[in-house]
């Protein structure tokens, strides 16, 4: 059978997929492997556990008679390699949170309104460069043995490969990429004295960037988020944005041109698309506030019985509000040391009120990044969702009337590595381009209308949500 393979290196696992040229899934494959949290707020990852895993999902996707191989995966992860082009020190990945006063630095360095310019984004704690200058402060006999520097996908990319290459959507996240000309920054690496011959060359997204030992092309690929929403068919400005939600919670909008907003509450990076860019709100902790609260209860109770408990209370759960930052905050609060609340507890709660409220919470933290989105032009018709927490109806009837957005459902439930996929047929010649890949494979299963007395009701609430981080703030002494 004639098929693509989309490969998606995740945090916890490594999810391949297999798909015909009309985009049905014929096989589905995943790998886990541990994650290491050496100190708190540490996250760490051995970048071979990423190749072992990889290897045997490819293999089982058959993808050596693959037409193409796509690549997706984790962004921000820093991976430092020796002359020998082995890992000098695990990698530190997108939720690790070590790195603020190299932040500020990097601001301080840059000038904190010139690096939005260039990089559409302020430099945080979970991207690439500030990682790179805390190797330099803390750990000098590590940096000073650097030859090369690659993100996780493109590790897996150079075993497979044997290339040192990027595209553009992932590069986005370094801090050091011009997001506008679509290249590394020489400003931004002077100004960090960074030396450039570390970094791969850049590609776009569907172009080949490899080929495997048997001869297949692998496509350059795309951060996880370009590549889930590629694979939902958000292409183009004026169309469905991507609202995801994982463990993270994102609201995506592709834009036909670059803008950046100004104060950095937004992400600003290329697309998986050549010539178009995308603007991004994230919330660290969506799907991961609810496997919070499940296991905090006890993780013996099943998502079901959550539900049905938050089913029986009404929008609002009496004055109960839930702050959806347990692992710190981006969008629109950039702040590593948010953390989450209930605020309005009373006697009449209960565990499905507990629940509601936090299906609430991060709904309102998603709809705080869709009004930015719009702000800067994305103004999405509807949003395409995924991710764990899309498989709940509650969820979604809560999020599409907090949002005020209908929610459609693709047929294809396998996010980054259904859009590295289509990337591999792009990059193979099945597909002329990324919109013809989209027509030809993305298809609408369902749509969530949002429910109009609830639209109602939680435009009452939004503002009281909106009051809460500040009160945060302020008892944390901020």
């Amino acid at each position: 059978m004639t098929r693509l393979v989309g490969l998606d290196v995740g945090t916890t696992s490594v999810k391949g997929i297999a798909i015909d040229p009309h985009g049905a899934v014929v096989h589905v494959a995943e790998r886990g492997y541990p994650l290491s949290t050496p100190r708190p707020g540490w996250s760490e990852q051995d970048p071979d556990d990423w190749w072992r895993a990889a290897a045997e999902v490819l293999d089982e996707c058959e993808a050596d008679r693959a037409l193409g191989i796509g690549l997706s995966g984790q962004m921000h992860g820093l991976v430092a390699l020796d002359g020998d082009e082995r890992p000098l020190r695990p990698a530190i990945l997108w939720n690790d949170g070590r790195t603020r006063r190299q932040c500020e630095e990097i601001e301080s360095k840059v000038g904190r309104e010139r690096l939005i310019e260039l990089t559409g984004n302020r430099a945080l704690a979970g991207f690439t460069a500030p990682k790179l200058l805390w190797l330099r402060e803390e750990e000098p006999d590590v940096y000073e043995r650097i030859q090369s520097i690659l993100l996780p996908k493109d590790y897996v990319r150079l075993r497979l490969c044997d290339e040192h290459a990027i595209d553009v959507a992932d590069a986005s996240g370094t801090v050091l990429f011009d997001v506008a000309q679509r290249r590394w920054s020489d400003e931004v690496l002077d100004a960090l004295e960074i030396d450039r011959s570390w970094l791969p060359r850049v590609s776009e997204s569907p172009e080949v960037a490899g080929e495997t030992h048997g001869g297949v092309p692998v496509a350059a690929g795309a951060g996880d988020q370009a590549a889930g929403a590629l694979g939902v068919g958000v292409v183009s400005e004026g169309g469905p944005a991507s609202v995801v939600l994982g463990t993270s919670g994102v609201v995506f909008a592709a834009l036909d041109s670059y803008s950046a907003d100004s104060e950095g509450r937004l992400h600003a990076f290329c697309h998986a698309v050549p010539g178009a860019w995308h603007v991004m709100g994230v919330m660290l902790s969506a799907a991961g506030s609810l496997r919070w609260l499940r296991d905090t209860l006890g993780g013996d109770i099943q998502y079901d019985e959550l539900l049905a408990g938050a089913a029986d209370w009404e929008p609002g759960c009496e004055g109960l509000y839930f702050a959806p930052y347990l692992a710190g905050e981006r969008t629109p609060y950039p702040d590593p040391d948010a953390r989450g609340a209930f605020l309005g507890l009373g006697l009449r709660h209960d565990r499905g009120a507990l629940t509601r409220a936090v299906l609430e919470g991060v709904a309102f933290g998603l709809r705080d990044a869709l009004d930015l989105v719009v702000e800067m032009g994305g103004k999405p018709a509807s949003g395409r969702v995924s991710g764990g927490g899309g498989r709940g109806s509650l969820w979604l009837d809560i999020v599409a009337s907090v949002l005020d957005l209908p929610l459609e459902v693709t047929r294809a439930d396998e996010g980054a590595a259904y859009g590295a996929a289509l990337l591999g047929g792009v990059a193979a010649g099945v597909w002329g381009d990324a919109h013809e890949a989209v027509e030809t494979c993305v298809q609408v299963t369902r749509t969530i209308e949002p429910r109009p007395e609830w639209v109602e009701r939680y435009a009452e609430l939004q503002p009281g949500f909106r009051r809460v981080y500040p009160a945060l703030r302020a008892a944390r002494g901020d």
